[in-house]
């Protein structure tokens, strides 16, 4: 997929991880009550940014890592089948190790 999909710049292909909610009461909520993902996979990343002095900055995440992302983050797409997010470094708050 990550052939098809190239993003440019500080940009990365995140792939939201839905887990499944279940309430103490053992209610399985549909996927429209549930909240956003927060958490993902990186199946692809830019090359990186310039700085002001045009020196490149490279990325600090890599294809594979998972990662914490803000809610509301991104622009989500789909792409064979699957939502995708595409969206800046910045907007990635952690790696999960």
């Amino acid at each position: 997929m990550s052939d098809k999909l190239k993003p440019l710049a500080d940009r990365v292909v995140v792939e939201p991880i839905e887990e499944e909610e279940v309430t103490s009461g053992g209610i399985v909520l549909p996927e429209t009550a549930k909240e956003k993902p927060q958490r993902g996979k990186i199946v692809a990343t830019g090359p990186g940014t310039r700085d002001d002095d045009g020196k490149h900055i490279e990325m600090e995440v890599s294809k594979g890592d998972v990662v914490l992302f803000a809610k509301y983050s991104g622009t989500e797409i789909k792409m064979e089948g699957k939502k995708l997010l595409i969206l800046r470094e910045s907007d990635i708050l952690a790696i999960v190790g």
